[in-house]
């Protein structure tokens, strides 16, 4: 274990598992299938490490809780199924191939949990016992992640094309070719699927068959997945650009761009209180605010961040790759609290049930609360 998280354990000690209620979830990456990356339920304000848990390779993936239950996958191909206040694995279910599960998270509903990995399958596996479904092949790598509506979970390929899947069978329902890789996770909102492309464009795409009902050109490639609220979308850039898009004008009506600075944003933005919040390859998380696109605040860590915020309670829970977890006032960026891991945290934080969960590049997954 890392000298200074050890420090964290020397002060405040391993705490037993507490016997508060464990019904709050982060179903899916971003905690929901409009990508806000925000939850109703805070955290403590003093954080204590509560275990961790080594996953034998990288985590790149990031975690859904759900009833108690932490599922997040590995650069082993092990998808993992941990008691959330006990730190101790339930079930591990292995890919077929041994394909490796990059940054494509967990999506969990009904009995199953979804995922995708870098042979291009898309697994889904019974949450009581880790078996498996039924998995469906893909012609390239799958780092986007899963999101499930209406019947289906919705996940885009290395191979150009955004899929919509039968939950239950596994079965095409349809799918959308574009000009490049699908690499974000499809955002839904009153059945309609936003999306940013590698191939500079940003569609709307109705649910039910996977036509594209419009599609904005961005003039730049897109890692980042899209958060939707409301009548706007927001999503960064490889131009270095935060954008904001009126959907029912279908018109970028803001661009964000840092003048001290010229990098890209892989991470992708949350939203509170009117203030988008995004971390940056700039080494910085930024909040802009979302009717002006002005800056609100910045704060300036020691490594690019491609870790997604999570906010609650009003605040910032952020990984970077200087190896840190930071806190941070919502309404100001001021730092609140932080954890050295000592490896680098590009997966992004899930938040359930007054708990924490983020994994680190060195294999071991970090539970806080």
């Amino acid at each position: 274990m890392k000298s200074s998280v050890v420090s964290v354990l020397a002060i405040v000690g391993l705490l037993p598992a507490s016997d508060h209620a464990l019904a709050a979830s982060w179903s899916q990456f971003r905690a929901n299938s409009r990508l806000t990356g925000v939850t109703s339920d805070a955290p403590a304000s003093t954080l204590t490490l509560r275990w961790t848990y080594e996953a034998g390779g990288g985590i790149q993936s990031s975690a859904a809780i759900v009833d108690g239950v932490v599922y997040v996958g590995s650069l082993t191909g092990e998808l993992l199924a941990i008691d959330l206040e006990r730190g101790t694995l339930r079930w591990k279910y292995t890919t077929a191939e041994g394909g490796s599960i990059g940054e494509s998270s967990p999506a969990v509903g009904g009995d199953a949990v979804f995922v995708g990995d870098l042979t291009g399958t898309v697994h889904a596996v019974n949450i009581r016992d880790g078996r498996r479904l039924w998995t469906f092949k893909t012609d390239g790598e799958v780092k986007s992640s899963p999101t499930l509506v209406d019947n289906l979970v919705l996940i885009g390929s290395y191979d150009t094309h955004l899929y919509a899947l039968d939950r239950s069978t596994g079965k095409l329902r349809w799918k959308l070719e574009t000009d490049e890789p699908v690499h974000a996770t499809p955002a839904v909102q009153n059945g309609v699927i936003y999306i940013a492309g590698c191939d500079e464009h940003f569609r709307a795409v109705r649910l039910t068959d996977g036509k594209t009902l419009f599609d904005i050109p961005l003039h730049a490639y897109t890692g980042a997945s899209t958060l939707v609220d409301g009548d706007r979308a927001y999503v960064g850039t490889f131009g270095a650009e935060v954008v904001a898009i009126d959907l029912p004008g279908r018109k970028i009506v803001w661009r964000y761009h840092d003048s001290a600075d010229d990098f890209p944003y892989y991470s992708s933005a949350a939203l509170d209180a009117g203030r988008v919040i995004v971390g940056g390859r700039d080494k910085a998380i930024h909040a802009i605010h979302a009717t002006s696109g002005k800056e609100a605040w910045k704060f300036v860590t020691r490594g690019r961040i491609d870790s997604s915020p999570a906010i609650a309670g009003g605040r910032v829970y952020v990984g970077s790759s200087d190896g840190k977890l930071y806190v941070l006032d919502a309404a100001t960026g001021q730092k609140r609290w932080e954890v050295d891991a000592g490896s680098a945290m590009t997966a992004s934080p899930a938040i359930a049930a007054g708990r924490i969960v983020i994994g680190a590049q060195d294999g071991r997954i970090y539970c806080f609360g």
